[in-house]
């Protein structure tokens, strides 16, 4: 099995696409930040939307993006890599074009400005997976997408900050925030075309007519839902119950998140190297044992209350951002290991419409089991976590054994 052992950036960098790819990335991460947190604000104070509405609206256009992802696999198996990261960008250039030209109260235009931003995020995941793929192989292909990662991680953190500072400006400074937000989309829209990558994946038909088709990887993508979970533990489950449960200060909410995302940033390339000399499956199955472990980890620090409560669920935050790293550099690494090079694209698009439906009801499961106490919730989701892990350390590898058949196939036949 090869193995990523050194850190060399440079070589990081080729393998992420580049130099003026890795820059593209960051300018579109910043831009992310800047406006993505608080597009909720922007529908309540800019447009004098209700919460609900407003709400609904973003949560239906993160829904409905999700029907792009077929197309998206298909164009994508087509050979285009950096004019679909590029078009994921281009959308969201729309999006907050609508966004800025909605007037007060038009809740409409509002939700169509919603759904071109969810086209685009949920876009790029699959598109930018798919163009790493086709420059880097093996090991070298998991760092590089753990690299992209941590980079996209600190770019979403420092537009984030600018974006917070910016808000005693009100709702003049929210308006700027998203024509920068535009721009910064356009940026690099431009910079991630410029780089002109395509993959000619049919150029090899024997080799395809061996990998087979597309993995159907079930337990995989029913798995991957329920561990996305984790994505939104820190920023909706952990506040909740810090602030209606222990009643702590919303300054342990903060820290935690903030803490959350510098651990990512540090540690994502090297946690994912360091995995890097065991199986990607076993990898995967692991992170589950994490974060299971540690949702019965924050159970416990429930149970000690308003005194011990708070700090006791910051330390146990750090074995979940750990789970967290683990399961983000082993998840997509796997699926693009398992696909063969025609069907790259659409099996990366079905793993991200059960990331993003994941994403999508995490919120609503997580609030509807927060009120009936710590046990329904953590123990719901240790529970369905660890069975999820199993699932996919049980799964066996579609491509591996039509691989084996083709091996044992006879001479002629």
């Amino acid at each position: 099995m090869a193995t990523t052992t050194k850190l060399q950036p440079r070589a990081l960098v080729r393998a992420s696409g580049g130099p003026r790819y890795a820059v593209a990335l960051a300018v579109d991460a910043l831009g992310t930040g800047l406006l993505r947190p608080f597009l909720l604000l922007y529908g309540l104070t800019v447009l004098r939307l209700s919460a609900p509405v407003t709400g609904i609206a973003m949560t239906v256009g993160v829904v409905v993006g999700l029907a792009c992802m077929p197309a998206v696999g298909r164009w994508l198996d087509r050979g285009a890599r950096s004019t679909v990261v590029a078009a994921s960008m281009l959308v969201r250039v729309l999006g907050v074009a609508l966004l800025l030209a909605t007037p007060t109260g038009h809740v409409w235009l509002f939700a169509t400005a919603a759904l071109f931003l969810g086209i685009g995020n949920q876009a790029w995941p699959a598109a930018h997976a798919a163009l790493v793929a086709t420059v880097a192989h093996g090991r070298e292909r998991d760092a590089a997408l753990a690299g992209g990662r941590a980079l996209r991680n600190a770019g979403l953190g420092v537009g984030a900050l600018l974006a917070m500072a910016c808000l005693a400006g009100g709702t003049a400074a929210l308006q700027a925030l998203a024509a920068v937000t535009g721009l910064a989309y356009l940026t690099a829209a431009a910079l991630a075309w410029s780089v002109h990558l395509h993959a000619h994946p049919a150029a090899d038909p024997a080799k395809d007519r061996a990998d087979g088709p597309a993995p159907r990887m079930r337990a995989l993508l029913a798995a991957n839902v329920v561990y996305v979970f984790c994505l939104n533990v820190p920023e909706i489950a952990l506040p909740l119950v810090l602030v209606t449960q222990l009643h702590a200060s919303s300054v342990w909410s903060a820290a935690i998140f903030v803490a959350n995302t510098v651990l990512v940033v540090t540690l994502q390339v090297p946690v994912t190297v360091l995995m890097s000399r065991f199986p990607r499956r076993s990898v995967l199955a692991l992170a589950g044992v994490v974060l299971a472990a540690s949702y019965l980890g924050f159970l416990a620090a429930t149970s000690l209350g308003h005194g011990w409560g708070a700090p006791a669920v910051a330390t146990v935050s750090v074995v979940c951002t750990i789970g967290e790293i683990i399961y983000a550099g082993s998840a997509t690494a796997l699926v693009t290991a398992l696909a063969p090079a025609h069907v790259l694209g659409r099996a990366l698009a079905r793993f991200q419409l059960s990331t993003g439906f994941g994403l999508a009801v995490s919120p609503a499961v997580i609030t509807a089991l927060a009120p009936h106490g710590a046990a329904a919730l953590w123990g719901s989701l240790a529970a369905t976590t660890f069975l999820a892990a199993s699932a996919v350390a049980t799964e066996k590898d579609q491509g591996k054994r039509l691989s084996s058949c083709v091996r044992r196939a006879p001479a002629g036949s």
